[in-house]
């Protein structure tokens, strides 16, 4: 179920391909400004750590229970380069939403090897699809982690919060269809809220959301030019307007709005009530939700970058809705966003390297990043 959550609200903005890092030493790392160069960073709480996504890399820091942290660095094209299409306004939305949900699973199953962690043994199912399918064992897992977290979704905000338009009475015209739309859209927001709270009582999704506050305070000390220190980050807030958890909640809001207005143009075009029809009133959200999705990721862009009290109005309910995804982090989980950050930046330091091409930095080398 963390695996899950995490994809689900932070799915839009990682990006990540594979590439061999170039090494560099731990003078050279730090010789660069105490602030890093500034843009516009993407994060994700992992497993035990941070990732951090800059304009051309990517990078995943976790701590290991003897307290050594595992770094690694990719670097990537962004598909909206690839392929300029997909990064005209509205169509990115729904194209990040599609892509990152897998990337964002990657990014967990990486954290989870990294930390060294003893792997379940694949189910009889995913051993015969491995088969049947020709891909690798951890191919196909991630791929049913995927489905899973996808059903898990679909059920949760989708399936349940539809069934409320059986509590009302069938052909009662455009009000009664509008106040399904707005019940089955709260009951949307309630059961979000309640997801968010009781994941938050799992120890584990506890540590996730410290590590997400401290992804949150380490962009905002980078963004303010101070020195990427423990010390400087635990001064600023850990709620962020570009953070997933308000792009959920927009992305909630407005489907109240969208899907009113679809529905109120279909019943006066062709007469058809989609609020008696509770399948095919499911099966148009599912299809619908990438138009809401790319609407949903503009509006969040244009909150996060414009000032006004208007502005700082639509931004404050997702900004609280962070107050559950986040909690205050120590000072050794803020050390491990700092290199993520400085690593996604700038590049890998020097140090114990894994067959993998992960770097393995002990806690004296940790100390030494992340000083002023």
């Amino acid at each position: 179920m963390a695996n899950g959550f995490m994809l689900l609200f932070h799915f839009f903005d990682m990006i990540l391909t594979h590439f061999k890092p170039n090494e560099r030493s731990i003078t050279a790392f730090m010789s660069e400004n105490a602030t890093c160069p500034r843009a516009d960073i993407g994060g994700q709480a992992v497993l035990e750590g941070v990732m951090m996504k800059a304009p051309d890399a990517i990078a995943v820091s976790v701590r290991r229970a003897n307290g050594d942290v595992v770094v690694k660095r990719e670097e990537y094209v962004p598909l909206t380069k690839r392929h300029k299409w997909m990064g005209l306004p509205f169509i990115r939305g729904s194209v990040n939403m599609v892509h990152m949900l897998y990337l964002g699973q990657k990014v967990l199953t990486d954290s989870t090897n990294m930390l060294g962690l003893e792997e379940e043994e694949p189910s009889k199912f995913e051993k015969w699809l491995s088969e049947k399918l020709g891909k690798s064992l951890d191919k196909v897992v991630m791929g049913v982690a995927l489905v899973l977290a996808l059903a898990l979704s679909i059920g949760l905000f989708v399936l349940i919060p539809n069934l409320v338009i059986k509590l009302f009475p069938a052909d009662g015209g455009s009000g009664v269809l509008l106040m399904k739309n707005l019940c089955s859209g709260f009951l949307r927001i309630l059961i979000l809220i309640g997801y968010i709270y009781f994941a938050g009582k799992i120890p584990d999704m506890h540590r996730t959301f410290q590590y997400h506050g401290s992804e949150h305070k380490t962009v905002y000390c980078n963004e303010a030019n101070q020195p990427l220190t423990p010390e400087n980050a635990q001064k600023f807030s850990r709620l962020h307007p570009r953070c997933g958890t308000s792009f959920l909640f927009i992305t909630f809001f407005l489907s109240i709005i969208f899907y009113s207005i679809i529905d109120v143009l279909v019943l006066m075009v062709t007469g058809y009530n989609l609020g008696d029809h509770y399948f095919v009133r499911v099966l148009s959200r599912v299809v619908l939700l990438p138009i809401v999705a790319g609407i949903s990721y503009e509006t969040l862009k244009a909150l996060a970058h414009h000032e006004g009290k208007l502005v700082r109005a639509l931004r404050w309910p997702g900004l609280q809705l962070q107050r559950l995804t986040t909690q205050p982090p120590t000072d050794d989980m803020l050390q491990v966003a700092i290199i993520s950050m400085k690593t996604a930046l700038t590049d890998l330091p020097e140090g114990e390297r894994t067959p993998e091409g992960w770097v393995i930095l002990h806690p004296d080398q940790v100390n030494a990043l992340t000083s002023a």
